[in-house]
């Protein structure tokens, strides 16, 4: 059986964060044209395989402090939760195992199967 940590509040709750920054920036990358700045679009089929994209408008002014906001967040969140004085408690490879584990606290446990106990 695989040893539980017992993690800090705050560090629980940076992860949780960090997770839910991730996704938004996810959803708001594939929503935004492929390129920051306007660019005509084009063709290329002279390499191992054909590459087209089309006119790109850009991004808006709030478009690009909105990423930068969750980017500039992410960061943040990622300096805090590796940072933490938490993991000054583990070391070698129960630091790399709770680290792990952490990334996944947010997830429901899987259910046991009937019968188990």
């Amino acid at each position: 059986m695989a040893t539980t940590y017992d993690f800090p509040s705050d560090l629980l709750a940076g992860q949780e964060e960090l997770h839910q920054v991730r996704a938004e920036l996810s959803v708001l990358l594939k929503r935004l044209p492929w390129s920051v700045e306007p660019v005509d679009g084009f063709s290329d089929d002279n390499g191992w395989r054909k590459v087209e994209r089309p006119a790109s408008p850009g991004w808006s002014a709030d478009e690009q402090a909105e990423v930068e906001k969750l980017r500039r967040r992410e960061h943040e969140l990622a300096v805090f939760l590796s940072t933490h004085r938490y993991w000054s408690e583990l070391t070698g490879p129960e630091r790399v195992s709770a680290r792990s584990q952490l990334k996944h606290a947010h997830e429901a446990p899987p259910e046991e199967p009937d019968g188990a106990s």
